[in-house]
């Protein structure tokens, strides 16, 4: 297992069996990332947590140099889009890649304005660098920001062009 470096404060993701394949999944998406420790539960609390000794009770893992925990803490929570990842791209190339990678198998109704929800039901936003560029004027950031209301998947070059013809 890969040390995972200690955070001040450390996002931790309640999941409800899947913290594990979902903690993979993340690592297979983000290079420069891995796994670390993974605690299982024992027989103590069983009564209390209802799960099973030898269950995966937290997987410690980092993106890109982001450290996160996932934990399995049964069906009482789920995600909603009052918290999300964004992931701040320099190229349509990188917009794409994660958009792809990370939409795949999750919910395709949930998707505009560069948000998505994927397969475990997080929200993530996909954004390019140059947004505060396009949005630092007022006239030009409305006429920005009507573009984005329009969209799925940001596309640059769309805001660039909505952004030069302001």
């Amino acid at each position: 297992m890969a040390k995972i470096a200690v955070q001040k404060i450390t996002p931790c993701l309640w999941f409800d069996k899947n913290a594990e394949d979902a903690a993979r999944f993340y690592v297979s998406v983000f290079k420069k990332s891995k796994i670390g420790r993974i605690a299982r539960y024992g027989k103590a609390g069983f009564e209390v947590h209802g799960m099973p000794a030898g269950t995966v009770l937290t997987v410690e893992f980092q993106l890109l140099g982001q450290s996160f925990v996932g934990m399995n803490g049964g069906p009482l929570f789920k995600f909603t889009e009052a918290t999300s990842f964004m992931v701040m791209c320099k190229t349509q190339k990188e917009i794409d890649y994660y958009w792809e990678k990370l939409s795949a198998g999750g919910d395709k109704n949930s998707q505009q304005c560069g948000w998505l929800k994927d397969k475990f039901d997080l929200s993530w936003q996909i954004v390019p660098e140059i947004i505060p560029e396009l949005m630092k004027h007022k006239k030009k950031s409305e006429v920005v920001m009507t573009a984005i209301l329009q969209m799925k998947k940001l596309d640059i070059a769309a805001l660039k062009k909505a952004y030069a013809a302001a």
